[in-house]
């Protein structure tokens, strides 16, 4: 089950049902099971405090993704900025659900297991983003 918070910030998403089809599409295409996905969207500032108070890092990031897996069970907790989204969104000049749904997917990649410290492991990951994206166009 995904479910969705807001921690600090005003935020609607729209399109839960449809985000939670396409989350269990990737989920199933991975062989893996969707487990209880939390996808709580939050300011930089809060996000930057969550970076510091549990994995030490001093900087803003658009995702940080908490892995409570087991097996082939995806579970964890998807903490996203929606002022570093919205920022990206600018910068890659794309829609900014486009960019969000890119981020959301990313932290659900994360929980199966790619990562994205090198080169060839962030085209890696990359070309997945891209390809669950247009997933989810399909499914719409």
């Amino acid at each position: 089950m995904v479910r969705y918070f807001t921690e600090d910030i005003s935020f609607n998403f729209k399109g839960r049902a449809l985000n939670n089809r396409w989350l269990k599409t990737v989920a199933e295409s991975e062989i893996r099971r969707l487990g209880d996905i939390n996808v709580i969207f939050c300011s930089d500032h809060y996000i930057l405090d969550v970076n510091m108070k549990y994995l030490q890092h001093d900087y803003f990031t658009d995702i940080i993704t908490f892995d409570y897996c087991e097996g082939d069970r995806l579970s964890g907790d998807l903490f996203i900025s929606i002022d570093s989204v919205r920022e990206n969104a600018i910068e890659y000049g794309t829609e900014f659900e486009e960019e969000l749904h890119r981020v959301i997917v990313h932290g659900v990649l994360h929980l199966i297991g790619y990562d994205d410290h090198s080169k060839e492991e962030i085209a890696q990951m990359r070309a997945k983003e891209d390809y669950y994206l247009s997933l989810r166009k399909s499914l719409v």
